[in-house]
């Protein structure tokens, strides 16, 4: 597949079908990854594979984020169940997480950099027949999100990407084209 190709059929995968996603698969998304621009090599990027506990611990930390928000004690219970099992159920997640240097500089092209390597991720798992979904967001930040991650101090979580076996692929989304949002100045 040409990288156009993989482009043009990437989509936000929702729903995956059961097959895991293999060690040797995840390996090849990670070792595309690490292949994206980076300025002064740095090498920001960190990458946590969570396993099916991870996992669920994560879906646990997503939905009582959601489940502070329902007044009904029950139905608190019943988001977090399912924000769980819901995450617990992904053949494979990926968490992106950046070194944080102390330049604001450096973060700022850090940042850059780890969210081309997870477009890697994305584009490198179409080339597969594989599908994904970034996730980003404050729960990235809640303590514990960060501890089912496992990721250490002084890092930042970027994204989570969920990747399996598309169990449908959703059609493209209408977007606006390239020429009514580009200025060529001389």
């Amino acid at each position: 597949m040409n990288v156009s190709d993989a482009i043009a059929q990437r989509r936000s995968i929702k729903r995956f079908g059961d097959r895991p996603v293999t060690r040797e698969e995840i390996e090849a998304l990670l070792d595309a990854a690490v292949l994206a621009p980076n300025h002064k090599l740095t090498q920001p990027w960190r990458f946590y594979v969570l396993g099916r506990e991870a996992r669920r611990r994560y879906g646990l930390a997503l939905g009582q984020r959601k489940a502070n928000k329902l007044p009904d004690p029950d139905a608190a219970a019943a988001v977090r169940e399912k924000t769980a099992a819901e995450y617990e159920a992904f053949p494979a997640l990926i968490a992106v997480a950046m070194v944080l240097n102390e330049s604001p500089e450096v973060r700022e092209e850090d940042y850059a950099a780890c969210m081309q390597a997870i477009a890697n991720i994305m584009l490198a798992a179409v080339d597969r027949g594989l599908g994904t979904h970034m996730r980003t967001g404050a729960v990235l930040e809640d303590p514990a999100a960060r501890a089912a991650v496992g990721v250490r101090d002084g890092e930042r979580v970027v994204a989570i990407v969920s990747v399996g076996v598309p169990a449908e692929m959703p059609a493209p989304k209408s977007r606006q084209g390239a020429a009514a949002l580009t200025q060529w100045t001389d």
